[in-house]
């Protein structure tokens, strides 16, 4: 196209004036965009660092409540939730283990789980007789997956104990469960439950007062994960609702997080919004003023026979190409300035986070945003350009 050809070529004889509003771009968009990068990185560490402990997203209720399965089952619907499992009697979750021929014995919590739960380690299924077991129990113990545990229990009393013969499946992180637990399938935990309400247990050969056909299973509560780190603080209330019990989770913590994440998006808006108008002012009054530098060349191009509308499109494919090249030199620069900023403060953060981050959507809607505003800033030159008289022009260049 033609008009393109001429805008390219009056563009690079006239590289002055590109360097300066190339400078102008630069200079604004650069500290933006290491303001920007620093943001999303710090806060993606202390989120990730946040992430990195399965609890976060946790929600256990408290009190010796009862409930049965219609009570639970909803919850099971509710889309916020990512896992869910109900809880038995506390006084009935302790149980003693050893590993299968061992002689050293300990007392461990024991944790109902399932699939899909976050506490355990991607590609671990615990189900049927395999349990996870924690970092401390497995250390005092000597335990790796693949041994066999046994689950005793500390029913006194009785004239038979209840042993519970387990494989361990996965040993779980130090950051997954604090002390001695042991996750097992919630069926299991619920069998030993029965156990201490003294119902018989063929199976194990245990002769209880009660016949376990006859048992109504009851729960204290229930453990939640929710999806979210958003989604902590309004399911925790809507469960408090739905069962009339309290709860203990994060969420103060996640909610000053959350809460920091809001002020610095803030901020950093508002210095964006300032910013974008400092450099729409300077733009818009650089390519008007480059319009009427160039009269006298846009007459003669419209004496050629070119209409106005299209004359109209100098000014702009000049700020398109402009904005390009400013938009090249500031990612570039940003990318050095975090290399930099990465080797002089960037060690500190946890778990080796980098300390700039852009992300791919971010830096494309940057440079929509950019777009947009350069082609809005250029709309008055090309407003001046078509409104020109070529005759008027080149009558008061004689």
């Amino acid at each position: 196209m033609l008009i393109a050809s001429l805008a390219w070529r009056d563009l690079m004889r006239d590289r002055f004036f590109l360097f300066c509003n190339v400078a102008i771009m630069v200079g604004i968009l650069v500290p933006l965009l290491v303001l920007l990068g620093v943001k999303n990185g710090v806060y993606a560490a202390l989120v990730g660092e946040m992430m990195a402990d399965p609890a976060t997203l946790q929600i256990d209720t408290q009190g010796n409540a009862s409930f049965v399965d219609s009570d639970l089952s909803p919850l099971r619907d509710w889309p916020e939730i990512a896992f869910m499992t109900p809880k038995v009697r506390g006084q009935f979750d302790f149980m003693n283990v050893r590993a299968e021929g061992g002689r050293r014995m300990r007392p461990a919590l024991v944790v109902p789980t399932g699939e899909g739960d976050p506490t355990l380690p991607d590609g671990v299924r615990v189900s049927g007789k395999t349990v996870a077991v924690s970092a401390q129990l497995a250390a005092q113990l000597d335990l790796q997956a693949g041994i066999g545990l046994q689950l005793i229990s500390q029913a006194e009393g009785r004239p038979r104990q209840l042993v519970l013969p387990v494989t361990v499946a996965a040993v779980l992180p130090e950051t997954a469960v604090a002390g001695r637990a042991v996750l097992v399938p919630f069926g299991m935990l619920d069998l030993i439950e029965a156990f201490y309400d003294s119902y018989s247990l063929p199976e194990y050969g245990i002769t209880g007062t009660r016949d376990l056909a006859e048992r109504i299973p009851s729960y204290e509560g229930v453990r939640v994960y929710a999806r979210r780190l958003e989604d902590v603080a309004a399911l925790q209330a809507r469960i408090e609702d739905h069962l009339s019990i309290g709860t203990s989770a994060r969420t103060r913590e996640i909610e000053s997080l959350l809460g920091l994440g809001r002020k610095l998006n803030l901020a950093l808006g508002l210095t964006a919004a300032l910013a974008a108008l400092g450099l729409g002012a300077a733009l818009v009054l650089g390519f008007w003023s480059d319009v009427s530098r160039k009269k006298v060349v846009l007459a003669g191009i419209a004496l050629l026979g070119v209409p106005g509308h299209v004359l109209a499109l100098f000014p702009v494919i000049q700020a398109l190409i402009t904005s390009v090249f400013g938009l090249v030199v500031s990612f570039l620069l940003y990318l050095g300035a975090g290399r930099i900023a990465e080797a002089m403060f960037g060690q500190g953060l946890p778990g080796g986070a980098p300390l700039t981050l852009i992300p791919l959507w971010q830096g494309i809607a940057i440079c929509i945003g950019v777009l947009v505003l350069v082609l809005g800033a250029a709309g008055i030159a090309a407003w001046s350009a078509q409104r020109l008289d070529p005759a008027s022009v080149l009558r008061e260049g004689a």
